[in-house]
């Protein structure tokens, strides 16, 4: 990624899109001067990239499609989707900026879930079987998948473990509930990449991406894989149906056969 960052960078580009942290990450390590627009970032204030959200300041600015306040409605979705859930496993590499912050909002889980949330560490591919294995033993479990990298190139044997063993996950973005997983709620990706390019063209027209405020999602969807559901033992379609009457966090649902 470094090395496609310095060629990039040497191409004189007069602006750069840049989709996720380890991206952006790299491309700051080539320039503090050519304009970059991200989009699909993590905590891009808390992650040092720009001074705040009103005013990035810098080369910097973007759309972030993550923030920590998700962790609860995952698990209020996980304990609607399986209403037996007792525990819940929140899978995320500790040495990633993101995962202090998104166990602090553990505290703010309402009791009325009923849920023990355990905070569940893995730093690469070879931990992953044995910590879902581990938390497996006990009944009536699932799965928060945090948005790290190490998730993300590890998800079809996220995937595996936890099918394996019948566990319910959550995920943040679409591709990963079309790949099989169970459910994802989260920003529409879509959207965010339509908005970035609002503000390229804007840098391109002589804007300084220091002056435009990083922006956060105005659209979120939830998606349910029914094939999923099914192998897991869960009845899900009215509970769809019925989240899509509510209009559930605002988001718009969509349901996968398969």
């Amino acid at each position: 990624m470094q090395r496609h960052a310095k060629e990039l960078v040497a191409g004189k580009p007069d602006v750069i899109l840049v989709a996720t942290n380890p991206a952006l990450a790299a491309m700051r390590q080539e320039t503090r001067t050519v304009p970059i627009v991200f989009a699909q970032l993590v905590d891009p204030v808390g992650a040092g990239f720009v001074t705040s959200a009103a005013r990035p300041g810098g080369n910097i600015t973007g759309f972030s499609h993550i923030e920590y306040t998700f962790l609860g409605k995952w698990l209020d979705l996980l304990k609607e989707i399986a209403p037996r859930l007792a525990s819940v496993a929140v899978l995320g590499n500790p040495t990633d900026y993101v995962w202090p912050n998104f166990l602090r909002t553990i505290a703010d889980v309402p009791p009325s879930l009923g849920l023990k949330v355990i905070p569940t560490g893995i730093r690469n591919s070879e931990d992953i079987e044995g910590v879902i294995d581990a938390f497996a033993r006990e009944p009536n479990g699932g799965v928060v998948n945090l948005p790290t990298p190490t998730n993300f190139v590890n998800r079809a044997l996220i995937l595996r473990s936890a099918m394996r063993h019948r566990l319910p996950i959550v995920y943040h973005l679409r591709f990963f509930t079309a790949e099989g997983g169970l459910m994802s709620y989260g920003a529409n990706n879509i959207d965010l990449f339509r908005r970035a390019a609002s503000y390229v063209d804007r840098v391109l027209k002589g804007e300084n991406p220091g002056d435009l405020p990083v922006q956060f999602p105005t659209k979120y969807e939830l998606v349910v894989n029914l094939k999923t559901a099914k192998a897991l033992g869960l009845d899900v379609l009215e509970w769809c149906i019925l989240l899509e009457a509510a209009s559930y966090g605002n988001a718009a649902l969509s349901v996968r056969p398969q």
